[in-house]
C-alpha cells in the first residue's frame, strides 16, 4: 500500500518523520531532534553515532556497554579506566538500588522529562550538556576542568585524576609519581669530588 503524504516512523519516538527532519542511521530514521545517545542523551551526528542492534549511542557510552573491559582498556590518558558508567545508567554488575521517592517539592519540567542535573564536582554547581567536560568518571565544567595545583586548563590528552580531583600530568608526577635519581627530581644532594 503506498504511503500518502508521509515519511517513514522515527525510530525514536514512533512519528511520521519527514525528509526535511530526516536522518537515517542503520536502516532506521529519526527526527533531527530524537537523534541523541540512548544511555547520555548527548546529540549525535553521523561521525559520533554508533549502532548497536536498534539502539544508537555516542561512540563513548558504547564502548563503555559492548567494548572490551578491564585494565588497559580506558579511553584516554594513562588507559586504566575505572569508570563503570553507573551515572549513565549502564549497569555492568548487577547490584539492587535504593528506590527513588516519586514525590519530588515543585519538581520542574525539565526535570521531569531529563532528570537531575548532575553536579560539578569543583563548585558544586549543576552542569549541563552544553557545558559538560567528563574527567575521572565525573561530570565538570569546561572553566572547572582544570589541574588543582597549577590551574592550567586540562583536555583529554592530559589529565589524570587521584582521589576524585584532576591534575595535569606534570604536577601529578611531581607530587605522586616515583621521586628519587632518575625520575627527574634529585632528593640527594651529590658531592663532587676533587
Amino acid at each position: 500500500m503506498p504511503n500518502w503524504g508521509g515519511g517513514a516512523k522515527c525510530g525514536a519516538c514512533e512519528k511520521t518523520v519527514y525528509h526535511a527532519e530526516e536522518i537515517q542511521c542503520n536502516g532506521r530514521s529519526f527526527h533531527k531532534t530524537c537523534f541523541h545517545c540512548m544511555a547520555c542523551r548527548k546529540a549525535l551526528d553521523s561521525t559520533t553515532v554508533a549502532a548497536h542492534e536498534s539502539e544508537i549511542y555516542c561512540k563513548v557510552c558504547y564502548g563503555r556497554r559492548y567494548g572490551p573491559k578491564g585494565i588497559g582498556y580506558g579511553q584516554g590518558a594513562g588507559c586504566l579506566s575505572t569508570d563503570t558508567g553507573e551515572h549513565l545508567g549502564l549497569q555492568f554488575q548487577q547490584s539492587p538500588k535504593p528506590a527513588r521517592s516519586a514525590t519530588t517539592s515543585n519538581p520542574s519540567k525539565f526535570t521531569a522529562k531529563f532528570g537531575e542535573s548532575e553536579k560539578c564536582p569543583r563548585c558544586g554547581k549543576s552542569v549541563y550538556a552544553a557545558e559538560k567536560v567528563m574527567g575521572g568518571g565525573k561530570p565538570w565544567h569546561k572553566t572547572c576542568f582544570r589541574c588543582a595545583i597549577c590551574g592550567k586548563s586540562l583536555e583529554s590528552t592530559n589529565v589524570t585524576d587521584k582521589d576524585g580531583e584532576l591534575y595535569c600530568k606534570v604536577c601529578y608526577a611531581k607530587n605522586f609519581g616515583p621521586t628519587g635519581i632518575g625520575f627527574g627530581g634529585l632528593t640527594q644532594q651529590v658531592e663532587k669530588k676533587e
